[in-house]
């Protein structure tokens, strides 16, 4: 298994990275490597999991630069011989033969540039990793009634619940980075993830840029992962609601360019704003 480079990128993410990096040792870690990219942790989890296990290289990034700069920065410490990158977040658990199953999946579909498995919440239900591109249409239903309607069709249309609940593999718009397989010469032909990005749709984007170079992405169900959420996001819960605004903002922007949409992507962007700064709000009430 010394052909794939596992990256994981933490902020502070405590006992959930040696629980995650164990997860990975029936996978094949060692012999195979992971990164730890650190965007500044402060709790010491990354260097005791790098100083007691041999598997385990230390990155530190020039600060906290963003998750999708993070996992490029990982990727340049890959070797000539890992040509398979397996980006995951720290909070995620695999189970022993998830990286042989989307290996085989890869093997067998010679043009997928990405691979995502099942993923699980961590009550054991299917969390919608493997969805459909979101269109101006679709986003705007989706954020305006999957609060206090789930089941809209908007919502249906941009999750697609009924792909990630299948057992049958199938090519699909985009899949999270919360555990990701990517075929490194695709990953490096398209430029890795987009640094504008500095959390959220940097998975969106990433699968909409290698459909348009001609790679596809590949959900795999027969691997499975549970993810079972992280300390520093936690922490950061207002924080993540504004940066996850700003990212479905600057997807628009950079999906829908030129003189013609700048009204119509200002417009959202003030929305967003405003969505944003009520969802912060009726959070804090709450607490």
């Amino acid at each position: 298994m010394t052909d794939v480079l596992c990256i994981t990128v933490t902020y502070s993410p405590g006992p959930t990275l040696e629980s995650f990096v164990d997860s990975l040792v029936p996978n094949g870690f060692p012999p195979a490597r992971v990164v730890v990219v650190d965007n500044g942790s402060t709790d010491g989890a990354p260097e005791a999991v790098a100083e007691s296990r041999r598997s385990v290289t230390l990155v530190r990034s020039p600060g906290n630069v963003g998750y999708g700069r993070a996992v490029n920065l990982g990727a340049q410490q890959a070797g000539p011989d890992e040509q398979w990158l397996l980006v995951c977040n720290p909070d995620t658990l695999a189970t022993p033969d998830t990286l042989t199953r989307l290996l085989e999946a890869a093997h067998r579909a010679p043009r997928a540039g990405a691979l995502g498995p099942r993923v699980l919440d961590p009550d054991g239900s299917v969390y919608p990793s493997a969805r459909a591109l979101p269109s101006i249409r679709t986003g705007i239903g989706h954020a305006l009634l999957s609060g206090v309607w789930p089941s809209n069709p908007w919502t249906r249309r941009y999750q697609q619940r009924d792909v990630s609940a299948s057992e049958t593999a199938a090519e699909v718009g985009w899949l999270s980075g919360a555990f990701l397989l990517l075929r490194r010469e695709a990953f490096e032909e398209i430029g890795g993830f987009d640094d504008d990005f500095f959390m959220y749709f940097e998975d969106v984007d990433l699968g909409r840029r290698l459909a348009e170079a001609g790679w596809s992405n590949l959900f795999v169900p027969d691997a499975v992962v549970t993810h079972v959420g992280g300390e520093s996001t936690a922490r950061s819960a207002d924080a993540m609601v504004t940066a996850h605004h700003r990212s479905a903002h600057l997807y628009i922007a950079k999906t829908h360019p030129g003189a013609l949409w700048r009204p119509v992507v200002w417009a959202l962007g003030v929305g967003l704003r405003l969505r944003s700064r009520a969802t912060v709000a009726l959070a804090r009430r709450r607490g």
